[in-house]
Order: structure tokens, then C-alpha cells, then sequence
């Protein structure tokens, strides 16, 4: 029997991703790694047949165990800033399996690591001209300088796959800003696009950062499950086809916003539904949004501008869940129910 494990299946993209890959293969053999044992019996109540390791990214015995019995990984745990944990998962994954038996690991990176060129010029809320293919750009996109967002730990992944070709088989996959409700068992929401309809409410006003122009591309959460199922069915039937390895870095997109655009739209709907009493502008510094809101107010001066033509051209992978615009007033109203309530379902 096929073992899967999987890490972050509490959060938001892991949980969205178990809740189809149960439904559509509930007779492999799930491992979830899983720190908080209020998550795990959320988890198992809901699928009594996975199986929970109690445990953290820090444990890296558990993680190099269970990577090594591992058939397939899908590495979703704060899997772009935590570099112990990758070298853990590679060094399992090495270690327990040969070219007759080898192991496919789905690592999720982030596409904060496309706005280094901002990061590093300290250029905020401006537009970027710059739109990355990961197909054209590739070579580009894997050799991003060392500072970049994610970038230590993409480039530990990608050594590793490296070292032994026919024996570990790495994908990265890069989600950008995901939106949409989620179906996982314990996190159902995402962040950047959130917080930023939350500050509005909390604040009254709409929050600028700088001039507004940045722009980011965006994918809701059922597309971007899909591609992560795509990319494990070739796992599960051992397809490799240049599938995986030193080029296999999948973007996901179906489309793109401009922050400064949609922090005003946002601010429109709260008038619209009495949340605000206008929607007057708050200009904010890069330092100043993340005071208030945290790294994830950051993105909303940045430039994250990609094109996923990888996952279409070798995937046939196409998005067709609805829209960002489509999707925005109900994303909004669901923020003022969450301060309505105290943030209980934090």
C-alpha cells in the first residue's frame, strides 16, 4: 500500500488538499504530521482512517522516519521558511529509498520569493513591470540570489533532488495569493486578502501602501488543490516524463491584482454593507501595515507578478474556480462576521 505523508494538514492549503485526496484515494495509507493534539482529534474525527504523528517541524528525527517510509511527501508546514525541516524530509527521504523504490516529494514554497527585487531596493506600492514565466524563466527562478524570500530552503530542495535523481524526485509548487474557503478539517481561511479586508473594518478606512500600484497574482484554493492532485496521480503511478527535478517549479495563477485597486474595492463593498462610513484612503509604510497586520500586510506593497505556464503545458492543468472579483464580497462580509464574533474561529 501506497504511505503518504503529508505535513500541515491542519492549515489551510494541507487541509484543503487531504480533504480531496481522502475523498478520491481513501485506501492509502495517510501519515499526518501534526503538532497540536486538539488538531489531530479534529483530524481524525473527521478521517478516522489517517494515522497522526504528534510532532513539529523541529523533530527532525520524526521527520527524517517518516520520510524515509514515505512512498510520497507533500510537504505543507510553514514548508518555504523552515529549513531544518526540508533537510530533514531530504535526508529520510535519501536514506530510505533506491532507484527501484523511489520517493516523490511535493514541496510548497512561496511566491514572496518573486518580490526580492522590491525587498531588496526597498521599493513599495509601485508597479513592477517584470512578469515571471515558469517555463521561460526558469533558469532564473531556480537560481534566485540567496536572499530572496525562500530561497534557502527552495535551494535545499532542489540540491537534494540533485543528489540522487532516480532515487528522490522533487516538485516545488509556488502557491501565490490564495483566497477562497477552504475544506480542510481545521483552517479554512487564507491571509493576505483577508487581513486586508479585516484592517479596513477595524480602521474604517482603506489601507495604501504607498502609492498602490503593486501588483500580485492570485489563485483560489480549489485550483490550486487541483494542481497539487495532478502532481501526485503522477506520483502514485511513478510518471516522471521531466516531471520532476531541477526545472519541476510549478506556479499557480489564475490571474492577477493590483493592491491599491483592490484594497478600494474592498473598502467599497464595506460602505455598500454598512461596515465603514466611507472609504476614505489611509496611507500606510511598508513597517506601518506590518505593525498592523502582520507580515502578511507586507505583500500589499509588493510585486509578485507570475504565469503558471508549466502546470498547463505538462499538467494540462486548468483553474476554473471562481474569480478573485467574484469572490471578494463574501470574503469581506465573512471578516466583519469574524470581528463580529470575537475571532472565536481564529
Amino acid at each position: 500500500m501506497t504511505t503518504v505523508f503529508i505535513t500541515g494538514a491542519s492549515g489551510y492549503i494541507g487541509g484543503d488538499l487531504l480533504s480531496v485526496l481522502v475523498s478520491k484515494y481513501p485506501d492509502l495509507h495517510y501519515r499526518l504530521l501534526v503538532r497540536s493534539r486538539d488538531n489531530g482529534q479534529k483530524i481524525k474525527a473527521q478521517y478516522p482512517n489517517v494515522e497522526i504523528v504528534h510532532g513539529g517541524l523541529d523533530d527532525s528525527e520524526t521527520l527524517v522516519a517518516e520520510s524515509a517510509r514515505a512512498d510520497i511527501i507533500i510537504h505543507t508546514a510553514d514548508a518555504a521558511d523552515h529549513l531544518g525541516a526540508a533537510k530533514a524530509i531530504a535526508q529520510g527521504a535519501l536514506e530510505g529509498h533506491t532507484e527501484e523504490r523511489p520517493v516523490y516529494w511535493l514541496h510548497t514554497s512561496g511566491a514572496g520569493i518573486f518580490s526580492f527585487s522590491d525587498t531588496e531596493n526597498k521599493v513599495y506600492g509601485e508597479k513592477g513591470e517584470k512578469i515571471y514565466d515558469d517555463v521561460q524563466d526558469i533558469h532564473e527562478i531556480v537560481s534566485f540570489p540567496d536572499h530572496a524570500f525562500h530561497r534557502d530552503v527552495d535551494k535545499a530542495v532542489l540540491e537534494a533532488g540533485s543528489v540522487r535523481p532516480g532515487v528522490l524526485k522533487t516538485a516545488i509548487v509556488s502557491p501565490v495569493t490564495v483566497y477562497g474557503r477552504g475544506r480542510g478539517p481545521c483552517s479554512q481561511r487564507s491571509r493576505q486578502i483577508y487581513e486586508l479586508a479585516k484592517l479596513t473594518i477595524q480602521r474604517q478606512k482603506v489601507p495604501i501602501i504607498g502609492r498602490g500600484l503593486s501588483f500580485a497574482t492570485d489563485i483560489h484554493i480549489h485550483d490550486l488543490t487541483s494542481l497539487y492532485v495532478i502532481l501526485f496521480e503522477k506520483a502514485l503511478t511513478k510518471q516522471d516524463d521531466g516531471l520532476w527535478g531541477p526545472e519541476a517549479y510549478y506556479l499557480s495563477e489564475n490571474g492577477e491584482h493590483c493592491w491599491g485597486e483592490l484594497a478600494r474595492s474592498i473598502g467599497q463593498i464595506c460602505v455598500a454593507e454598512g461596515f465603514i462610513p466611507n472609504a476614505e484612503k489611509e496611507a500606510f509604510g511598508f513597517e506601518d501595515a506590518r505593525k498592523w497586520a502582520g507580515y502578511e500586510a507586507a505583500s500589499w506593497g509588493l510585486n509578485v507578478r507570475c504565469r503558471a505556464s508549466r502546470a498547463r503545458q505538462l499538467l494540462g492543468w486548468q483553474p476554473s474556480a471562481p474569480s478573485l472579483e467574484s469572490e471578494l464580497r463574501d470574503i469581506v462580509k465573512g471578516e466583519y462576521r469574524r470581528l463580529q464574533e470575537g475571532e472565536s474561529s481564529a
